[in-house]
């Protein structure tokens, strides 16, 4: 069942064509990506796909009654909403439903009547379909998953990263019949991209993505569109599949470009010599000319990126850290941590949002003092920061001078040198672009501009936080091939695996309340080792309690070894003493209070399934259960930790 189709769509901005007569449709259960260079119109695309941008000629046609949800990167939410708010004022058809159901409960119950009686059965038929009985849980869930814990935040409060995260939970939310995406995992951490990833891979619906992650593009999607030289170029398969087949057709047109050339050289010396009238024959040559012409003078192919910039000599001594603390109030960002970093190392930094990731790399910079510790910097140490901030200039500058305001000439790896033009160039910013202002730039464009700026100064320890951000999959390989080569340190923070697992010799897990875990490997074989410890503690765990319970049980039933019990319980209350007065008493508590409420919960499962037909009161116990179960897993999670 076809949803989309796009047909003979063309778009410009002036002189700056971004694609022509483009084609491709997307069926029920389609997951397609999107892969460009960027400035070659996928978020313009997109735009046109939302009725933003109007295309210069060609049509869209979605199905009749679709139910569309697109994720921007810019995502445009009321600031005076709360994270509740914002998600009851999308577009999801369960949502609504449940709002339209409560409203009509309310109202029927104030003024009965049958009008309300049979719209209430219309609307219960109807909840019963979106499964919506449960939305609030539903609600909850997707917001932890996506770790939005506070639903009464104010929109104006959150980061870019949360409200990334809060349109991420509308659209999914909306459960639409077609979901677009403008590099979803931006801004996302490790375990939220790898929820987002689950999910939509299991989403029976149709899916169109724009994402530099390579991970979560083979996961997710089995389709591949590419936009390229103003063209676009479909692959059924995976990321490796793309890759072979794109470099097949790239070898291919390169062949039948240098046959141009060379059928281009001997009609143009037959042209030449032709007299000026000719017969009919010779006419129709010359028109066959003129197409062999413009295939001839046809830019090559998939013109790469070169990184190739000087790096200054490093010294044995590099950076050293002593005993580094840092925390903001009762939060911890780091404990005592030492660390000697050595030549040519490769570290990722990993770890939630906001864990102090940034502080850290600050203060190694002297961006940021820390509380207690040293960190000693070699004399040889040029760094060089690609920060999440981006490029800061003024939008009227023009490209060219964004680089020369650093230097005119810029040093080799080679030993040769480079002008500006010449340098941006090999970034593949063309003359009309480099002499274009910085307001004009894409997204990806300003980020590789950005680069360069770094790369110019010819550091030899390299910090990149967040680089792979709004660059595009052929830049970042680009850039992966320069940072293997790279003589210096290079420390990377990054959500993007595949990047880190390139890239990286060992990493620094920032694990929280200050704990840093320095692991020897990548960042897969670290996240191996963490799902292994945590499942051999989980089973440790279990089978303690099963211990616990069996000793129990055989203490109780057995009248002899009474004495036994009593000294069992005064080993468990030698024991509980390593706990506080305060946490003695919460655990006493928990061992009353969860009884109660398990009990509690099957009350009322029993209730909900003998049958009840008043609508107000199953309701009223839906809610109840919710808010039960809720307190039960907090509950016990805390038991847990106070057993320990």
């Amino acid at each position: 069942m076809n949803l989309l189709s796009v047909n003979q769509l063309s778009k410009s901005f002036g002189d700056k064509k971004l694609f022509q007569n483009i084609n491709f449709g997307i069926n029920y259960g389609d997951k397609v990506a999107l892969i460009a260079k960027n400035g070659s119109g996928k978020s313009t695309l997109f735009k046109i796909l939302q009725g933003i941008e109007i295309p210069d000629s060609g049509d869209i046609a979605f199905r009749k009654e679709l139910r569309i949800s697109f994720l921007s990167q810019e995502p445009n939410l009321d600031d005076n909403h709360t994270i509740e708010q914002a998600i009851y004022a999308g577009d999801s058809e369960m949502v609504k439903t449940a709002i339209d159901y409560t409203h009509l409960v309310e109202t029927h119950y104030a003024n009965p009547s049958e009008k309300t009686e049979n719209q209430l059965d219309i609307l219960t038929n109807k909840m019963n379909d979106l499964e919506a009985w449960n939305v609030e849980t539903q609600i909850m869930l997707v917001c932890a998953n996506l770790g939005l814990h506070d639903l009464k935040q104010k929109v104006n409060t959150l980061s870019g990263g949360q409200k990334k995260r809060l349109a991420l939970a509308q659209v999914i939310l909306n459960e639409p019949d077609l979901l677009i995406m403008d590099e979803p995992t931006n801004h996302l951490d490790v375990t939220v991209i790898e929820w987002l990833e689950e999910y939509l891979r299991t989403y029976k619906k149709s899916i169109l993505l724009v994402t530099h992650d390579r991970y979560f593009l083979d996961e997710v999607c089995d389709r591949i569109i590419e936009i390229d030289n103003h063209a676009l170029y479909e692959y059924k398969g995976k990321f490796d599949y793309y890759m072979e087949k794109k470099a097949e057709r790239v070898m291919m047109e390169a062949s039948e470009l240098e046959k141009a050339k060379n059928l281009y050289r001997r009609e143009l010396e037959w042209v030449r010599k032709q007299p000026r009238a000719r017969t009919t024959k010779s006419k129709s040559r010359v028109d066959a000319f003129y197409d062999v012409e413009a295939k001839a003078r046809k830019k090559s192919v998939d013109k790469k990126i070169e990184l190739s910039v000087k790096v200054e000599r490093i010294g044995s001594k590099i950076i050293e850290v002593h005993n580094l603390k840092k925390a903001f109030g009762d939060k911890k960002i780091l404990e005592p941590f030492t660390y000697t970093f050595i030549k040519g190392e490769k570290i990722g930094i990993v770890g939630p949002n906001g864990i102090g990731k940034s502080t850290f790399i600050n203060m190694l910079q002297g961006l940021e003092p820390p509380d207690t510790g040293k960190v000693t910097v070699g004399d040889t140490i040029v760094f060089g920061y690609y920060s999440q901030k981006g490029i800061q200039v003024a939008e009227d500058k023009r490209v060219i001078e964004v680089v020369k305001d650093i230097a005119e000439f810029i040093p080799l790896a080679n030993g040769t040198s480079l002008s500006a033009s010449g340098l941006l160039t090999r970034f593949n910013f063309p003359p009309e672009v480099q002499y274009g202002h910085v307001s004009k730039l894409s997204g990806g464009e300003r980020r590789r501009l950005y680069l360069l700026t770094v790369l110019v100064k010819n550091p030899n320890f390299l910090i990149l936080d967040e680089p792979t951000n709004d660059l595009d999959i052929i830049t970042l390989q680009t850039l992966e091939e320069f940072l293997l080569e790279f003589q210096g340190c290079v420390l990377i923070v990054s959500h993007d695996r595949y990047f880190l697992d390139r890239l990286v010799d060992h990493v620094f897990a920032f694990e929280g309340d200050g704990i840093v875990k320095d692991f020897p490997g990548n960042y897969s074989e670290y996240r191996q080792w963490k799902y292994d410890s945590e499942a051999e503690a989980e089973e440790l765990a279990k089978e303690q309690k099963a211990i616990d319970h069996a000793a129990a049980q055989v203490i109780v039933s057995t009248p002899e070894i009474k004495i036994e019990k009593a000294s069992v319980e005064k080993v468990a209350v030698s024991e509980k003493k390593k706990l506080t007065f305060k946490e003695q008493k919460e655990l006493e508590a928990l061992d009353v209070e969860l009884p109660k409420l398990e009990l509690r919960k099957v009350e009322i499962e029993t209730l909900l399934a003998s049958g009840i037909s008043d609508v107000k009161e199953i309701e009223k116990l839906s809610n109840e259960f919710t808010m039960i179960s809720s307190q039960i897993d907090e509950k016990t999670m805390r038991w847990l930790e106070l057993q320990e």
